[in-house]
C-alpha cells in the first residue's frame, strides 16, 4: 500500500544527491500496490507506466505497461542503475488513497531491454 503519512516531496533535496540502496528501497516499497503505477525513465524510453511489484535492498522488479494491452514486461533492476525522483506530471490512481499529485519516478542509467 502507498503511505500517504509522508509526502514523496519531502525527499527530493536526498533524490537529487546520490542516494544509499537501502535508502532507494526504502521509498520504492511505499509504492508497492498493484492500484499504483510509477514513472520509469531509460536512456532510450522515456515516460514508461509501470507497477511495483518488489523491492529488496538490492533490486526492484516493476511490470512495463507495453503497446500491447494485457502483456506487461517483467524487469528486475539493480537500485545500483536507478535513480529515484517524483514525476509531478501524474496523479496517484488507488481509489482507497486520497488523490495526490506526484508519483514516483525511476531513472534507469542504461537502455531499456528489449520485450521477449
Amino acid at each position: 500500500m502507498c503511505r500517504t503519512d509522508i509526502p514523496l516531496s519531502h525527499f527530493i533535496g536526498r533524490m537529487e544527491t546520490n542516494m544509499e540502496s537501502s535508502e532507494k528501497a526504502d521509498i520504492i516499497r511505499r509504492w508497492i500496490n498493484p492500484d499504483e503505477r510509477v514513472t520509469v525513465d531509460f536512456e532510450n524510453e522515456r515516460d514508461l507506466n509501470a507497477e511495483v511489484i518488489e523491492c529488496d535492498g538490492l533490486t526492484v522488479t516493476v511490470l512495463l505497461e507495453t503497446a500491447f494491452p494485457h502483456y506487461k514486461q517483467h524487469l528486475t533492476l539493480p537500485l545500483s542503475l536507478l535513480s529515484v525522483g517524483e514525476d509531478k506530471s501524474h496523479y496517484t490512481r488507488d481509489p482507497d488513497e486520497p488523490v495526490r499529485y506526484g508519483r514516483l519516478r525511476l531513472t534507469v542509467h542504461e537502455d531499456r531491454p528489449q520485450p521477449v
